[in-house]
């Protein structure tokens, strides 16, 4: 580890990049940025995701649009709140299959966007099922 002059830590230079090229994505290309975010870790579990409209994106209509197709779906309860042009919240209520329904919401928005979708996990500790298929596991 190394620290700056001001006693702060020095990030590492990929994370640096990241961070750089996230911040010209956002303002030059068609995307959305969705920070997840655990609000409740405590039973009833409440997440958010917070979602931002690069300065390029001109539409907004389909943030609401998907939600409600999802909202239709869904078993777990979800609210969309509208902060302003670029910037939505969606609140995921407690159920079962929270973590589910919010990886399939966050799955349509990238289906929808062409995977232009910039993903940053914040608190969440969910991890996906990962299936690591072996030929030699099944078959002879």
């Amino acid at each position: 580890m190394q620290f700056n002059p001001d006693g702060s830590l020095k990030l590492p230079a990929s994370t640096i990049q990241h961070k750089q090229e996230t911040e010209d994505r956002m303002k030059k290309a068609k995307c959305i940025l969705i920070k997840k975010e655990v609000v409740n870790f405590s039973a009833p579990k409440k997440c958010i995701l917070h979602i931002t409209l690069s300065d390029a994106m001109n539409e907004n209509k389909f943030i609401e649009n998907i939600h409600k197709y999802f909202k239709e779906q869904a078993t777990t309860p979800s609210k969309l709140i509208k902060i302003n042009e670029k910037e939505f919240d969606i609140e995921i209520g407690t159920d079962f299959k929270r973590c589910t329904d919010c990886t399939n919401l966050i799955n349509r928005y990238k289906e929808f966007l062409d995977d232009a979708v910039i993903l940053q996990k914040g608190n969440c500790t969910y991890e996906p099922f990962r299936r690591n298929f072996s030929y030699e596991d099944y078959f002879e």
